[in-house]
């Protein structure tokens, strides 16, 4: 179970995370994740009607927030995560969910930790364009 400080609940929340940072979609669902350095890590979750009737929706999210619990013990600080079920994940089983959710969560740490990279290197280079054009 996830502690009430890690729940996302609010409209807000949501928009940012999934509008903006990182996305890697799987059979099962979808992971949108933003990093949020200070700021304590926080999970939101959505499933839709066409995922299954409620009893279906529930078992769902139960299974996601279990998936993502021990995520949450390690970076407890830094990060909102908004976690989108595909209809899929209605007849898939646990390991299924924990395989798809471990992949989509490597690739989107992974997205996360090149945008920096690249945005500094972008720098680096039009500063030295600029450099070269005043010698």
């Amino acid at each position: 179970m996830l502690a009430q400080q890690h729940r996302m609940r609010a409209k807000a929340q949501f928009s940012k995370t999934t509008r903006s940072g990182a996305r890697s979609g799987r059979r099962n669902l979808v992971l949108y994740t933003v990093k949020t350095p200070g700021e304590t890590t926080s999970i939101g979750f959505i499933v839709s009607k066409s995922v299954g009737n409620a009893v279906t929706r529930n078992k769902t999210k139960r299974r996601l927030r279990e998936l993502i619990a021990p995520f949450v013990s390690e970076h407890p600080n830094g990060y909102s995560l908004v976690i989108r079920a595909l209809p899929a994940a209605a007849h898939a089983d646990y390991l299924q969910l924990s395989s798809d959710l471990d992949s989509a969560l490597a690739s989107v740490l992974k997205k996360l930790d090149a945008a920096p990279v690249a945005a500094q290197s972008s720098e680096a280079t039009a500063t030295s364009t600029t450099q070269g054009e005043e010698r």
